[in-house]
């Protein structure tokens, strides 16, 4: 039986590239107040960033819960033996978790369930389930699925530019003085992962000063196996900066992706990601 793989929400896997790729998404949800909706089902990227600048309210992400998981695990059960669920950093979301008190609920199934802390999120976590899904896609057996999961994590790279510091400073990732002065400079923050944790990798002093330096992200890659573009409001500013990468790694397998809610709230809108995976 083919190995089958789940991720969460918060990996930004288009449904089109899920489905392609056999893999199993379970929603993080969002809260605007007492509303709250399901990332990707009862609320998409384009409703989530109108609201997000309309409402009065700065919304909140919480993990899908043990339940979700469970009936996840339970429905790929009658499919298969052997399933891989790899989820966004642990130390940014309680989904780990989650998902593995979802396993633990089906302790009795003969089927055989693996949860795997990815420490990314985005497409860097999207590129890592990707890599697992084309493992199990061919045939490779559930450990060689987990071998390459645990090759591709520390081989994956992530930056980000943002427009704005506000939505990291409503989110709680920095402080309110450190929002203030980037306000006052005009300076647009970059952003990357280090050890599982969200990290400024430091300030570019114009927007496309900021785009140059996800450019020499993949210029200064080596084996590059994988590449994603992820924006949040720009989708013409991520396929001109495709564009640009071409003649560096073929366009028609750069994928452009969405950062959806779960980062999103963090994010805002105008921010612009690059994620790739080297070999």
């Amino acid at each position: 039986m083919t190995v089958k793989i789940v991720t969460d929400s918060a990996s930004d896997l288009s449904p089109e590239l899920a489905q392609q790729l056999g893999i199993t998404v379970v929603p993080v949800y969002l809260s605007f107040g007492e509303e709250v909706y399901r990332d990707g089902v009862d609320m998409d990227a384009d409703e989530f960033y109108q609201k997000l600048q309309t409402s009065p309210l700065h919304p909140t992400t919480s993990a899908p819960s043990p339940g979700d998981f469970t009936e996840v695990y339970r429905k790929l059960a009658q499919e298969t033996d052997e399933v891989v669920s790899i989820h966004v950093g642990r130390k940014i979301s309680a989904t780990y978790d989650a998902a593995l008190q979802g396993k633990e609920a089906l302790a009795e199934t003969r089927c055989r369930i693996e949860v795997v802390d990815s420490e990314w999120v985005t497409m860097a976590l999207g590129l890592v389930t990707m890599a697992a899904a084309e493992a199990a896609q061919a045939g490779e057996s559930l450990q060689q699925v987990l071998e390459e999961v645990k090759k591709s994590v520390p081989r994956v790279r992530v930056l980000a530019v943002f427009d704005t510091l506000k939505y990291l400073f409503l989110g709680g990732r920095i402080s309110k003085a450190k929002a203030i002065v980037g306000g006052v400079l005009n300076v647009k923050p970059l952003i990357t992962m280090r050890d599982g944790e969200l990290v400024q990798a430091g300030l570019a002093r114009s927007r496309s000063k900021g785009v140059d330096r996800l450019y020499e992200l993949v210029t200064g890659a080596s084996n590059l196996q994988g590449l994603a573009i992820v924006h949040s409001t720009t989708p013409e500013e991520a396929n001109s900066l495709r564009e640009r990468i071409g003649p560096i790694f073929a366009k028609e397998q750069i994928h452009i992706a969405r950062i959806g809610p779960a980062l999103g709230v963090h994010t805002g809108p105008g921010a612009l990601i690059v994620a790739l995976r080297e070999g």
